[in-house]
């Protein structure tokens, strides 16, 4: 990157008049740096050429750095970070997606949203759907409730909306019923159900009972983006993420993600250099029965570790057999999977250890987890296990003492992210208080020595925004403000730093390149918009990066530094809603949406305690479409 020695009005840095080969491309100064590196935690400046770390120090220690060619930014005392590295994340199919969907992340009223989608309604071309997938809970809004279907009919009425509410429930409007071809004869499909009205016909809810796998199939027959659409949404996604300090991620696959299909898009733009995120992805046997067949072709194939910075293949997983994967919807009971699933669990993870593959797993409850250590114990009896190979048990809320002793014997690792932040109530609801403070028990996983790494599992149910999960990690607060976790199980907020950045470099076999600041690695920083050390907790969500690197490439800006990023195309459709709303939603501009929210719904409240249809003192927080 070339161009002007400074980028902004600087003091105390003057160019050198000698063409030397020590000149970095950029250079941040004037900062509060956190460098991640035990052995030097602090500085002032960072020197990047050649798209790592050069130097750290003060400005006048970094000065022999600055040459004609320098960009030189000054940070105006702002605490610069190592980029953040999402370990769980699904970034490719949601980049795919990301220009036709409505979001809700943080939005602060369901007045507000309600709002959004009517004017989304008038935009949207006839043939295409509104989608507001994941992201968002009940619990945000100043309401504390779930859209009606009464609601979505009023707010687009001739317009398909489809909204889905975590693991839980989609709601769906009439003309989204008639799109998705429902009627009174569609059967329910395993594991889901089609709410239906007193005639019989479908009411437009439907619920995961308890597999999302309903919600998901019916996602999927909305309308698609052509190849070149599918290029600029992921491209505007990863600039979304990098809006929030995010330089690197382990995409997690997932279902309606295949290999090498889906992978295209991200490979097209590694290759032509567009890619303004790292990505470590892994590869998920779509269809079941033919799992083992899939993953015997892919080792054929391809092996971890093929590709470069940019991109490069991670492993298998999170699903590695249908049969072996539990489901996480709090709202329902957990559900019981099937005997004798071991027999093919244990072939596969077989197949990857022998042929030197890792891989993950999705296991949200400790049942689960158990029943799969006791398939790697087995083959650990033959030598497999430890066997050099990176494997990992994702999500583990429910995780037992005992199964993380055995998880670390075995040489794993665990991945965590905030489900709970946005489910946190539905459990507690259902398993009480007491289970919901160690759910999942992150210091006592730590407390073990084992790798632990910190994700969202963005986008369908959590939020992509990493500020939201760390908030979670050192306060155990739901996004509603419920206080689930005590003191003991919470951590602080260096740690909780080195959770999402150190964490995720591990699980990827990168920890000597990437997650902290030193001389040699990779050159990723984010200079904050507030101190995430110092700022109050409730502040802590609504951090953002003011200017993000990636390989001393400066792929987001704004505040002072606003245009000092690379460009990127306009939004394509014209009338996608990231066009007209961007996405996550800065609770700093909705404080008076808000107030008036709050008010309005007040005055609901008394009126219907006044019927006699409400308690005076209302209810703990519940979700109507749980409440038969």
């Amino acid at each position: 990157m070339t161009g002007s020695s400074t980028s902004m009005p600087v003091a105390g840095v003057v160019p050198t008049t000698r063409q030397e080969p020590v000149q970095a491309e950029l250079l941040v100064r004037n900062a509060k740096v956190f460098t991640g590196d035990p052995d030097r935690p602090e500085a002032r400046a960072v020197a990047i050429r050649d798209g790592r770390v050069a130097a750290l120090g003060d400005d006048h220690d970094l000065a022999h750095f600055v040459g004609p060619g320098t960009r030189v930014v000054d940070a105006l005392g702002r605490r610069v970070i190592p980029g953040l590295n999402d370990s769980h994340l699904h970034v490719i199919r949601g980049g795919l997606n990301y220009v036709l969907e409505l979001r809700w992340d943080g939005v602060r009223s369901l007045r507000h949203a309600l709002a959004m989608l009517r004017e989304q309604a008038g935009r949207t071309p006839k043939g295409q759907w509104i989608r507001v997938v994941g992201g968002w809970t009940a619990e945000q809004f100043a309401e504390r409730r779930m859209p009606t279907v009464a609601e979505l009919n009023a707010a687009a009425p001739d317009t398909p909306v489809f909204v889905l509410h975590l693991y839980q429930s989609a709601l769906m409007n009439r003309a989204a019923v008639r799109a998705a071809g429902f009627t009174r004869d569609t059967p329910d499909p395993r594991g889901g159900q089609i709410v239906r009205g007193r005639d019989g016909e479908p009411n437009g809810v439907l619920l995961a009972a308890p597999s999302a796998l309903i919600l998901y199939s019916t996602l999927a027959k909305a309308p698609t983006l052509d190849e070149a659409d599918k290029r600029t949404s992921t491209r505007h996604f990863l600039r979304e993420l990098n809006r929030f300090g995010l330089t690197s991620a382990v995409d997690a696959a997932g279902g309606f993600q295949n290999f090498p299909d889906n992978y295209a898009t991200v490979v097209d733009l590694a290759k032509s250099g567009e890619l303004s995120l790292r990505i470590a992805y892994h590869l998920f046997p779509q269809t079941a029965g033919q799992e083992l067949a899939d993953l015997k072709r892919w080792t054929e194939m391809v092996e971890p570790g093929d590709g470069d910075e940019w991109l490069r293949l991670n492993g298998a997983g999170e699903n590695l057999t249908w049969a072996a994967a539990d489901f996480e919807n709090f709202s329902e009971p957990r559900p019981e999977l099937a005997e004798g699933y071991e027999a093919e669990f244990e072939q596969a993870v077989r197949l990857l250890m022998e042929n030197g593959w890792g891989f993950r797993l999705h296991a949200t409850y400790d049942e689960t987890i158990r029943r799969d250590l006791t398939v790697f114990e087995k083959l650990a009896a033959e030598g497999l296990f430890p066997g050099g190979n990176r494997w990992l048990f994702d999500h583990a809320e429910t995780v037992s003492a005992d199964s993380l002793d055995r998880i670390a014997a075995l040489g794993g690792a665990l991945s965590v992210q905030n489900r709970m932040s946005f489910q946190g109530s539905a459990f507690r609801d259902r398993y009480g208080a007491e289970a919901a403070a160690h759910t999942p028990p992150v210091r006592s996983m730590l407390d073990r020595g084992l790798t632990v790494a910190a994700g969202t599992d963005a986008t369908r149910v959590s939020s992509y925004n990493p500020w939201v999960a760390l908030h979670w990690l050192v306060t155990g607060r739901t996004v509603g403000g419920v206080a689930l976790h005590p003191a003991g199980n919470l951590i602080d907020r260096a740690t909780a730093l080195d959770l999402y950045t150190r964490g995720g470099a591990r699980l990827t076999g990168e920890q000597d390149v990437k997650g902290s600041l030193r001389e040699g690695w990779y050159g990723d920083l984010a200079i904050l918009s507030d101190d995430f050390l110092t700022v109050p907790e409730d502040v802590i969500p609504e951090i953002e990066s003011v200017l993000t690197v990636v390989g001393g490439r400066v792929v987001y800006a704004s505040a002072e530094y606003e245009g000092l990023d690379e460009p990127v195309p306009p939004v394509s459709p014209e009338w996608s809603p990231v066009a007209h709303f961007g996405g996550y939603q800065s609770g700093a501009r909705q404080a008076t949406l808000v107030a008036e929210a709050v008010a309005e719904s007040e005055q609901h409240r008394r009126w219907r305690v006044a019927r006699g249809s409400t308690p005076e003192t209302p209810p703990p927080f519940l979700d109507p479409c749980f409440a038969h």
